[in-house]
């Protein structure tokens, strides 16, 4: 129960690796509001979680994190239903074009920052704004990616969203660090999800990933619970600002 009585946010936790990081924030004792788009999809999953663990702890709220108003609503929800958020992770993300970096068109690449970019720093702001105004210590985890470490090919946008996440996990962990609030980023490999589909059904993408990394495989939602649930409580209190790349050693192959 390392996160009894925390309250959390966790943006895209409808399924995927949102999902699963719900889950292991609910069996940790945390109360979880999960987002995104479609609040049937929210309420399913979370009722399958709170049956698993066997407590109500999972609660949907519809938010498009596109839009700074529906992020202040939802973070205004949670605070006045569940208490001060916290912990917040920020997941929710989008890639509608995969393809040459020069071809893309800008209504892609608009989405893609204005969910991936501005999604991820207009959630933490809210957040923190009330964690300084309490004088509250908290944790705030964002989702990123390998390839905002290294080039994405055919993902040229979404690789870019993703560096600018890294830069932004680093910059907020120097200006927050004062008040106890802690800023992490986890770089996921290639994991098994309906959004990274197109990868793991590509075989050319798929069996590059895979004879590369060092566990010769790819990963599943769950293998990253762990680690953000680590990183959500107080048993990583002196950690901040850091990349945690979870590839199954990808990286290490190239």
């Amino acid at each position: 129960m390392r996160l009894e009585n925390k309250t959390a946010i966790v943006t895209g936790g409808s399924r995927g690796i949102g999902a699963a990081i719900a889950h292991g924030f609910a069996r940790e004792g945390a109360h979880v509001v999960i987002a995104s788009r479609k609040q049937d999809a929210l309420d399913e999953t979370a009722a399958a979680i709170n049956e698993q663990v066997g407590a109500a702890r999972v609660v949907g709220r519809a938010c498009h994190t596109g839009d700074a108003d529906q992020i202040a609503e939802l973070v205004d929800w949670t605070t006045s239903t569940y208490g001060l958020p916290t912990v917040l992770v920020n997941n929710a993300a989008t890639n509608p074009y995969f393809g040459p970096l020069l071809d893309v068109e800008w209504t892609a690449w608009d989405k893609t920052f204005e969910v991936n970019v501005k999604g991820y720093f207009e959630a933490t702001r809210q957040v923190t704004r009330r964690l300084l105004d309490a004088g509250s210590p908290g944790s705030i985890i964002n989702v990123a990616s390998i390839y905002g470490l290294k080039g994405g090919p055919l993902q040229g946008v979404y690789a870019m969203t993703k560096a600018a996440v890294v830069s932004m996990t680093e910059t907020l962990a120097l200006e927050l660090g004062h008040a106890g609030i802690r800023v992490n980023a986890i770089c996921p490999g290639l994991v098994e999800t309906k959004f990274a589909s197109i990868m793991v059904n590509t075989p050319q993408i798929s069996e590059r990933y895979t004879e590369r990394a060092a566990l010769g495989r790819w990963g599943q939602p769950d293998e990253l619970a762990g680690l953000a649930t680590f990183l959500a409580s107080d048993e990583s209190r002196y950690i901040t600002g850091q990349r945690h790349i979870v590839d199954g050693g990808y990286m290490i192959g190239e």
